[in-house]
């Protein structure tokens, strides 16, 4: 069973080390600092990542990896290792932003480079420091923009492992999502690296189920490599989308939701309504498809073409 090296620390087999990676300095001077926990089992098995707040003000993700420390789940471990980042974009965390400062996203900015933009920087950091180390990872992320997401994991079909730690998550809603240029997704795929993605909840809002239905998750992967002695039951059924599709406004104006996220729809059915401030019209909005809304839009004025639902098709 190999060390760990993060930062130049070597972490050997039973070891746990809280580790700071430097990034860079805040214009105060404030040295700004990415929080990195690693617990060891003695025996060998898989190093997983269990990661959150790449976007600063996905605060779910930041919870669920939080708490699965708090618990002490890590000291439960049989074999392999975890690598646990609550905070990756620390930025965006202090700044309830989902991006750094320099208004970059940090999840298109990989793989990044130490003499770049600060969003480059900081992917830089996972890409050099984290990624080597992992053979795979489970990041953790909410809705954006006032939309909220159902709990649901999200892969690129084709690749087994992934499929097979989605398959073990557990998640209600698990949808195929290939992965996008430049995200920490694909520079890890780059690097024969697995990570999948957890969705669950909204920005800037602590969702109890969700956090909830995310460290069940955590724990049914890591006892099904057998890195855990035991794992929540699955109490719900895992639907798997092929694709999904998002209903947009026809109109501006006042909206308001009559299905939420979580719901099956059918075709034609009434979902939600948008009127006009002044009652000069109202409309209903219907879903164009069969199945189930996998996200939708809790921001009250609305602008046409803004995303309202977002509905996953070809259950199997």
């Amino acid at each position: 069973m190999d060390n760990l090296v993060i930062a130049e620390q070597v972490i050997k087999p039973g070891e746990s080390r809280y580790i700071e990676l430097n990034v860079a300095r805040l214009p105060s001077g404030t040295q700004i600092t990415m929080p990195v926990h690693v617990h060891r089992s003695k025996q060998p098995g898989p190093v997983v990542l269990l990661s959150g707040g790449l976007h600063g003000d996905e605060v779910n993700g930041i919870e669920i990896v939080r708490r699965f420390l708090q618990k002490g789940i890590h000291d439960e471990l049989l074999k392999g290792s975890i690598v646990a980042m609550p905070i990756i974009n620390v930025y965006g965390f202090i700044n309830f932003s989902r991006d750094v400062p320099d208004g970059k996203d940090v999840n298109r900015s990989f793989p990044g480079n130490e003499d770049g933009s600060l969003a480059s920087i900081v992917a830089h950091t996972l890409t050099s420091q984290i990624l080597p180390q992992i053979d795979f990872g489970i990041d953790f992320h909410t809705g954006g923009a006032s939309r909220t997401n159902f709990p649901q994991i999200r892969y690129e079909e084709g690749d087994d492992l992934a499929h097979e730690i989605a398959t073990a998550f557990h998640a209600p809603f698990t949808l195929n999502s290939a992965v996008i240029r430049n995200s920490f997704r694909e520079t890890a795929k780059n690097m024969s690296k697995t990570v999948i993605v957890f969705e669950g909840g909204e920005t800037l809002r602590i969702d109890p189920k969700t956090v909830v239905e995310g460290i069940k998750g955590i724990k049914r992967v890591l006892h099904h490599f057998k890195m855990l002695d035991n794992s929540p039951k699955q109490q719900h059924k895992t639907h798997y989308f092929k694709e999904s599709h998002w209903v947009r406004a026809e109109v501006s104006g006042l909206f308001r939701h009559k299905k939420e996220s979580g719901k099956k729809v059918k075709e034609g059915q009434t979902i939600g309504y948008i009127s006009s401030p002044t009652n000069d019209y109202s409309i209903k909005v219907k879903s164009p498809y069969n199945g189930y809304i996998i996200g939708h839009n809790n921001f009250p004025l609305i602008h046409k073409g803004d995303a309202l639902f977002h509905i996953g098709l070809h259950d199997r």
